[in-house]
């Protein structure tokens, strides 16, 4: 825990906002979205509850800052998976299937990402203000264009339907995400009756099968 002086400054004050961030970002490799508290996350960074209000409205605004940072980082990192992935030669179908396997082993490795995305509308976006709210989506909507350029650099015929293609690519990612992670109630209801276990969905094979799905779905209407 890091114990801070009053900030006087500009700079004295982002040191404090992203001392937040950070410490926020670090209780999310320990724990997921709905463990996190702001008396904890205050108790860590060494700030009154009181404190950290000033720079971040509520918790909901700390972790939906931290959304767009990984969203951001996520965007970055698929380019150069996707040229790996996805064979330039293929057909537009199997670009299509090779796309929804590149973008499911992609999100597969972002733990956090994907448990916040999964937080997204039905927690983060509460309690908060218009003001950042509006911010959020703004960026959202920068970070869906930024998604779809290589999306459809590897998949042209999805055409001016890529935009909406990606930002469906999102939802159905973090509402896969939180069916996969059942609560233990669930997790001994599946133990004990076999017939509910198939209910039961494995993240990448559910949310792979569904992307396929979806982006077949957009190719086919595209063509129309």
């Amino acid at each position: 825990m890091t114990t801070f002086q009053r900030a006087r400054s500009e700079e004295q004050r982002e040191v404090r906002r992203r001392a937040i961030l950070d410490t926020a970002a670090a209780m999310l490799e320990e724990m997921s979205v709905s463990e996190i508290s702001l008396n904890e996350l205050s108790r860590r960074v060494g700030l009154a509850k009181s404190n950290v209000l000033r720079y971040f409205e509520s918790r909901e605004a700390v972790l939906l800052e931290l959304l767009d940072s990984a969203w951001k980082q996520w965007t970055a990192e698929l380019p150069e998976q996707l040229a790996v992935g996805i064979d330039p030669d293929g057909s537009v179908w199997q670009r299509g299937e090779e796309l929804a396997a590149v973008v499911t082993r992609s999100f597969a490795q972002y733990r956090v990402f994907c448990d916040l995305l999964s937080a997204q509308a039905g927690v983060l976006e509460h309690n908060v203000s218009a003001e950042v709210a509006a911010r959020y989506k703004k960026a959202a909507v920068d970070n869906v264009i930024a998604l779809a350029t290589p999306v459809r650099q590897h998949v042209p015929e999805l055409g001016d339907r890529a935009e909406q293609l990606c930002a469906q690519v999102l939802m159905v990612a973090g509402t896969v995400w939180t069916y996969a992670r059942p609560s233990p109630a669930m997790l001994a209801a599946y133990d004990a009756d076999p017939s509910v276990a198939a209910l039961r969905i494995d993240f990448t094979a559910t949310l792979e099968e569904m992307l396929n799905t979806l982006i077949a779905g957009t190719l086919a209407r595209e063509a129309h």
